[in-house]
């Protein structure tokens, strides 16, 4: 293991017995060769710990169940590379995901790059994933020779709109971290602290659109396992609010306000779900009341746009249920 331009992998994991051996395999077939590989064991009541035997290579700690944020910071303790990646154990890397990553990192001299993936979905049907991602769009002209680099305005923009790269698809430079993935998130813990990183430096990122790894679902993944009323509660209220309040001596006036109009909108979302799918009119009202408590001409702006889509979709579930 050469400490020069050593790329350490973490790869945190609970109760994956079925899939973190793919995982493991995809990061040691890597073309790029000068790994140290690391899997946190957060707790895990499966066989797990029995199977990381089969690899002499990695190594392995266990630690008590303490969420995917503290997995990778006991990672991130142990790790000796200049450059670190976070490799979800249900997800697998492309053999060339890290040595496109590192040259492009190395010949620009960057803070952290990402790549596009193929996601699966429940149905079966896997998809390009960043090409749908409207926040990208404007970007998408810069590319060359495979890869768009952001400037900082461009960077700082995106990241405070989106977080358009899940742990699994970043590469990043270790001394461009400044206190590693917060604890407290419930789900956006990679996104606060690309933040974080974002909004101390001028940050100099890039992102391909070539899909270089696989993304894959099932019920126990933290975000794409989840109900979309539970991202709402968990990601887009609880952790942005949480963002907001981290952030807020280091944003501007309209970044705020970005921020504030998604977290009201989203309060309204789940209001929406609340009302039409739980049936719950007081925990509805008390969400749109939170939101007004904000903006109420917003508020009242966001209100019909959300609420009218929702009952047209549960207007069209219900014809599709009625026989013919």
């Amino acid at each position: 293991m050469e400490i020069e331009n050593l790329v350490t992998i973490i790869i945190p994991t609970y109760n994956r017995d079925k899939k973190i051996g793919e995982a493991i395999e995809s990061a040691l077939n890597q073309t790029y060769k000068n790994t140290q590989i690391i899997v946190i064991d957060d707790g895990s009541t499966d066989g797990t710990a029995e199977l990381i035997k089969k690899y002499p290579q990695v190594e392995y700690y266990f630690q008590h169940n303490a969420g995917q944020a503290s997995a990778r910071n006991t990672g991130l303790k142990y790790s000796k590379g200049i450059f670190v990646a976070s490799l979800d154990s249900d997800d697998v890397w492309n053999p060339d995901f890290l040595e496109k990553c590192i040259n492009k990192l190395e010949s620009n001299q960057l803070d952290f790059v990402f790549a596009n993936w193929e996601q699966e979905t429940r149905h079966g049907k896997n998809w390009d994933f960043l090409n749908n991602d409207p926040f990208l769009t404007p970007y998408l002209n810069k590319q060359k020779d495979g890869w768009i680099t952001l400037n900082y305005e461009e960077v700082r923009s995106l990241f405070i709109h989106s977080c358009p790269s899940p742990s699994s698809s970043v590469v990043m430079r270790k001394s461009s971290i400044i206190s590693g993935w917060d604890e407290r998130m419930n789900i956006g813990d990679d996104w606060c602290m690309y933040l974080e990183m974002i909004l101390n430096k001028e940050c100099k990122v890039a992102f391909t659109m070539e899909k270089l790894w696989k993304k894959r679902v099932d019920d126990i993944n933290v975000y794409d396992g989840r109900k979309w009323s539970e991202v709402l509660e968990f990601l887009h209220i609880a952790d942005l609010k949480r963002n907001m309040n981290k952030f807020k001596h280091l944003l501007t006036i309209d970044e705020i306000k970005v921020l504030q109009e998604r977290y009201m909108s989203s309060l309204v979302e789940l209001s929406k779900h609340k009302l039409i799918r739980e049936f719950n009119f007081i925990d509805s009202v008390k969400l749109l009341g939170t939101s007004m408590s904000m903006d109420i001409p917003f508020t009242l702006k966001t209100i019909p746009n959300i609420f009218f889509l929702g009952l047209s979709r549960k207007i069209t579930e219900l014809r599709k249920k009625q026989p013919s």
